[in-house]
């Protein structure tokens, strides 16, 4: 039974993921920002969980507050003793005019999608390093390197900084022994309110040189797109199972990044080629050792 630590999860691939890794046979600690948010529901569904007798609770975790992030994880090593498995999945997504958000608005993205992991990572990552052994996984997007339509800029540019991080964290913790997975889902338009949930503009009146000028109407052709190239089949949930599957496996044996993206919008061919370029730049320097755990 790993004791596993997950940002997001109050809907969608968190929510997801935590109720499988639940049902796999891990304490799942999962982490919302407001517990009582939403009249409560995803907290209760999480009680309901537990009352099946699996092993899950609700944690308070706000990734763009500090304190919180330090006592939501000094609440778990307290319980339990330690983290042996933390899932990067908390984030926001916004859409639309790249011009029409201010800086601000921005910023508040990047503290969501990229600073919140660093938050986390420094909270966590001692213990981990204490132990000499774990697992980090990285919720990441196909937007990093895949098709990248418009009116998603923001979004796009926080998960590629994510993506960088992620990748940087992987080399600087192999030596302690912490392995690092990254999962890439695609864009899932049904079964996980992510788009339906995006954040718009503040500045209504600069998207409108978009929305009724010489774009009007792409946002919507965009969207269609997307949702017209996922296969009637595709199930949000398969990225819970890919990462049930991850967890699983022994020590060494994880992939360092895997996709799941039924559209196929060719990030995985990109990526396949980028991750081959950064092993390569490893050994010619001499500390290929860094692309796999200590044992």
């Amino acid at each position: 039974m790993a004791r596993i630590l997950i940002t997001g999860a109050s809907s969608g691939f968190g929510a997801m993921a935590a109720e499988a890794l639940a049902r796999d046979g891990h304490h799942v600690f999962a982490t919302m920002r407001d517990p009582a948010a939403h009249g409560g529901a995803p907290a209760a569904r999480i009680e309901a969980l537990a009352a099946e007798g699996l092993a899950i609770e609700t944690l308070a975790l706000d990734v763009t507050d500090a304190a919180s992030v330090d006592a939501a994880v000094a609440a778990m090593v307290d319980r339990t003793g330690g983290i042996d498995v933390l899932v990067h999945n908390a984030g926001h997504m916004v859409f639309g005019p790249a011009e029409a958000f201010s800086a601000e608005e921005l910023a508040h993205l990047y503290d969501v999608n990229v600073l919140g992991t660093q938050r986390v990572n420094r909270a966590a990552l001692p213990h981990m390093r204490a132990a000499g052994d774990g697992l980090v996984l990285w919720v990441g997007s196909s937007s990093t390197r895949g098709g990248t339509p418009p009116f998603l800029a923001p979004y796009f540019a926080a998960k590629a900084a994510m993506d960088a991080m992620a990748q940087s964290y992987a080399l600087e913790l192999a030596r302690f022994g912490i392995e690092t997975s990254i999962v890439v889902p695609g864009a899932f338009t049904k079964g996980t309110q992510h788009f339906a949930h995006a954040g718009q503009p503040a500045d209504a009146a600069r998207a409108a040189a978009w929305w009724e000028g010489p774009y009007q109407g792409v946002d919507q052709r965009a969207l269609e797109g997307l949702a017209a190239l996922e296969p009637a089949d595709a199930d949000p949930a398969s990225v819970a199972r890919e990462i049930v599957r991850i967890v699983a496996l022994p020590k060494g044996r994880r992939p360092f990044r895997s996709h799941i993206d039924p559209s196929e919008d060719g990030a995985a061919i990109v990526n396949g080629v980028a991750d081959r370029v950064r092993a390569q730049l490893m050994e010619r320097i001499g500390l290929a050792d860094l692309l796999h755990p200590q044992a």
